[in-house]
């Protein structure tokens, strides 16, 4: 997954937004206004920190150390860092995007989640 890829797939989902609140390096992509994903997308190699339920954070880890971390500057319970191009297969990437994404959504308030689910 290039760099270009991951900002289109996370702005692919409804109400996603790029936000940089911390630097113009980093990319901070929100659902009303909570962060589901936050990249350096100029970095090598290109990693991407993610919302995770605890528990799969932790297996995630084990399965694939080295590839996916706790997350870097993050609470390490709730966030992992993944490295994109490192050898993961894209549609792993793509799926725990979505999962973080998912994670978020189901914690906005429920006329927030409703408005999203509107065309």
């Amino acid at each position: 997954m290039t760099p270009g890829e991951l900002r289109d797939f996370c702005l692919s989902f409804n109400a996603a937004e790029e936000d940089f609140p911390f630097s113009p390096e980093v990319s901070v992509f929100k659902v009303r206004g909570k962060m589901f994903a936050l990249s350096w997308l100029d970095a090598r190699p290109l990693k991407v920190n993610l919302k995770c339920d605890p528990e799969d954070a932790v297996r995630l880890r084990g399965e694939y150390e080295g590839l996916i971390a706790p997350g870097y500057h993050m609470n390490k319970r709730h966030w992992n860092t993944v490295t994109v191009d490192g050898g993961l297969p894209d549609r792993l990437v793509r799926e725990l995007i979505e999962d973080s994404y998912d994670l978020v959504v189901a914690g906005l308030p429920r006329a927030e989640r409703l408005r999203l689910d509107r065309p």
